[in-house]
């Protein structure tokens, strides 16, 4: 591409979430001449960010902050409603970009090959955090007027935060994004037991200790454990970072033992050893499966460069991809200094483009500030494409 008389690279990175910013930012601190396009599928920016944190965890959010300083840089480009295979190939990315990064992630609820996991009150998690998120693919949630007992199947984090959003009241939403038809649906439903269920023993748990303890903190819900089960010790082989992890989860649960069941008109119990070989009609009223994610092919080949979960799979937290991505940027770098930079037109097909996310911004921080929330999402595609076409 030619730039003020001078020839330069282009770069397309597919996927606007935490891993394809991270790599944009990469890649601008070595080589600001850079000219790179942020491609997805949804007319908003921020991926997982958006769409898949807990919608309580709005510090975790906030990250996203960062991210549109990014979009502010003169040769970064943010091009929404581009979906790849629809309205550009592949092939078309690998002939007119020097480079094509893949951050599209994980967004395919894996299954737990298990009879009974396609019955109806199996839900997986990316498809209720995504409606919970306001996701416009994903606009039906479950039905919970008559759910007491949930199950939540997994020992991660995005099992606590399906528990805590589920247990907590009302008021203790009052702050976070949600979409206020899911925080009414929630706030309705007549909960009383919430289990959380691990295949394997609490020492193998992957329990962040912050969020396991915010379990303990929950104004309408008590959390309990099994002291029989917690006779463990943290495995002396692991690495010490996650040998203390470990460590501190297991006294925290240890002061789950000690508090009473139905103390608090909810209920979550932790148990473990506990492998799912079936799913039953009538055990629990919801169940909802925290067992990873899957993603969409993508081609390999020369100048392509996955990045994030596309590249290593869905594990690590927002945080743990800026290094991954900062170190792929750096490949990238090394492989477009011994290429001379391409010619031809702008691939890019009309598009959501910067000022258009920022419509949609606009108007959902307005409605969510007549709340005292940090914003109310525009959760269909007509509306978002609306707002953003202003």
């Amino acid at each position: 591409m030619l730039i003020d008389g001078r020839m330069t690279h282009r770069v397309a990175i597919v996927g606007a979430g935490p891993s394809g910013f991270y790599a944009a930012d990469g890649l601008l601190r070595a080589r600001p001449d850079l000219r790179i396009d942020l491609i997805d599928r949804l007319p908003t920016p921020f991926g997982l960010v958006r769409s898949g944190v807990a919608p309580d965890h709005q510090g975790t959010k906030a990250v996203a902050r960062q991210f549109e300083r990014l979009l502010a840089q003169p040769g970064v480009r943010f091009a929404g409603n581009v979906e790849i295979g629809r309205d550009l190939s592949w092939e078309a990315l690998r002939a007119g970009y020097d480079v094509v990064i893949v951050a599209t992630g994980m967004t395919i609820d894996r299954k737990l090959g298990v009879p009974g996991e396609d019955l109806p009150f199996v839900w997986g998690s990316w498809r209720f955090v995504a409606w919970l998120n306001g996701h416009p693919d994903f606009r039906e949630g479950p039905d919970l007027s008559a759910v007491k007992t949930v199950a939540v199947i997994g020992n991660g984090n995005v099992a606590l935060d399906v528990a805590r959003v589920l247990a907590k009241t009302a008021d203790e939403m009052a702050k976070s994004d949600i979409v206020p038809e899911a925080g009414a649906m929630i706030a309705a439903a007549p909960l009383t037991d919430i289990f959380v269920i691990g295949r394997r023993g609490p020492e193998q748990a992957s329990f962040t200790n912050n969020e396991l303890a915010e379990m303990g903190r929950l104004s309408r819900a008590v959390a309990v454990a099994d002291a029989g089960a917690l006779a463990v010790e943290a495995p002396a082989g692991d690495p010490t970072p996650e040998r203390l992890r470990k460590t501190k989860n297991l006294e925290i649960l240890r002061g789950f033992a000690a508090n009473v069941p139905s103390s608090k008109p909810i209920t979550i119990h932790f148990l473990f050893d506990r492998p799912t070989t079936a799913i039953e009609p009538g055990a629990f009223d919801l169940m909802v499966t925290c067992v990873g994610y899957d993603g969409v092919a993508f081609p390999a080949g020369e100048g392509i460069f996955p990045v994030g979960w596309a590249k290593r799979g869905p594990s690590g937290t927002i945080p743990t991809n800026r290094a991954d991505s900062h170190a792929v940027a750096q490949q990238v770098i090394g492989w477009l200094a011994q290429r001379d930079p391409k010619t031809g037109p702008d691939l890019l097909p009309p598009s959501v483009d910067v000022e258009g996310w920022r419509r949609i911004d606009k108007v959902e921080a307005a409605a969510g500030a007549t709340l005292g929330r940090p914003r109310v999402k525009l959760v269909d595609w007509k509306a978002l494409l609306g707002t953003a076409e202003g």
